[in-house]
């Protein structure tokens, strides 16, 4: 048996990304999004919108910390909400089905997360338990 620090060498789980790292990934990443929609589906397909700045959450969601999340999830809505959704460039609120949206957003980043941290933790078991 050979007895060897975790912390020399390679870490066991990659550690998360900074919060503000991955807010500004989100900010970035959904002007892009929503910019090149509008482009090719056009400001009136709020649903395709929604569903790509769900993926761009879930993906975000993979290198973030939890408490990344709720930032995640209010960027997004934040450029859906004002250029998504007619009229472009005028941020309104309904309760009924902005908290909806967010709350998918927030689901999908949180997702997300999760299955980040599950990935990342079978690597880390994977690359130091013993073989069989």
């Amino acid at each position: 048996m050979q007895w060897r620090l975790l912390s020399a060498g390679a870490r066991a789980v990659p550690e998360p990304l900074a919060t503000p790292r991955v807010w500004t990934g989100a900010v970035l990443g959904s002007a892009l999004l929503v910019g090149g929609l509008n482009q090719v589906a056009g400001p009136g397909e709020p649903l395709v919108h929604l569903a790509a700045l769900s993926v761009l959450a879930a993906v975000l969601g993979t290198r973030a910390r939890l408490g990344a999340v709720p930032g995640i999830a209010c960027l997004c809505w934040l450029f859906f909400n004002a250029f998504g959704i007619p009229p472009a460039g005028v941020l309104t609120w309904s309760p009924s089905v902005d908290l909806q949206r967010m709350s998918l957003l927030a689901g999908a980043a949180l997702t997300g997360t999760l299955v980040g941290r599950v990935v990342h933790a079978r690597t880390a078991y994977r690359r130091i338990s013993p073989p069989r």
